[in-house]
């Protein structure tokens, strides 16, 4: 499979929504009992071929949540209190989440390599899920995933070729 350019992955990822919806509403009623297993294996294999750095979208497009852990350690890793880091960096979201203030990610640097990467958040970490245990909970993600990653729109459709529900 040719992995989807970045600037055709809106629309590619849109165009299988409807399709990507209904086959994660099935997965959701059924999930087979290896999912956890099939999904790590496609995660490696797609992540041995993918360089992040090549594209950081996920940097460029979107922020991350902030956990209280992910703003201790980033704020001692700037030698900040917490609420200094927060009142700098973040903002609360209609969620009540901590989320940037602003995208693209503030810790991006031009090279797309993260500013912060040894102490990034958690959500930065797992990004984009795909090897996430109970996989089958976390379909509302995915499908978002899928429009911002091409890795993540990659794993899903070699995921609906290899678990037909």
């Amino acid at each position: 499979m040719l992995k989807p350019q970045l600037n055709e992955l809106g629309k590619l990822a849109k165009d299988k929504h409807n399709e990507n919806k209904k086959y994660f509403d099935k997965l959701k009623k059924k999930a087979p009992k290896n999912l956890d297993y099939v999904m790590q294996d496609l995660h490696d294999v797609e992540f041995k071929k993918t360089d992040c750095l090549e594209c950081a979208n996920c940097c460029k497009t979107t922020g991350p949540l902030f956990t209280s852990a992910d703003i201790e350690r980033i704020s001692k890793h700037f030698r900040q209190k917490p609420q200094q880091f927060i009142d700098q960096y973040l903002r609360i979201d209609e969620d009540k989440d901590y989320v940037l203030k602003s995208v693209p990610c503030t810790f991006l640097e031009s090279d797309n390599k993260c500013f912060i990467y040894d102490v990034r958040p958690k959500a930065c970490r797992e990004f984009p899920h795909t090897d996430r245990k109970k996989f089958q909970q976390i379909s509302d993600l995915t499908l978002k995933n899928v429009e911002i990653c091409p890795a993540a729109y990659n794993i899903v459709e070699k995921m609906k070729e290899k678990i037909v529900l």
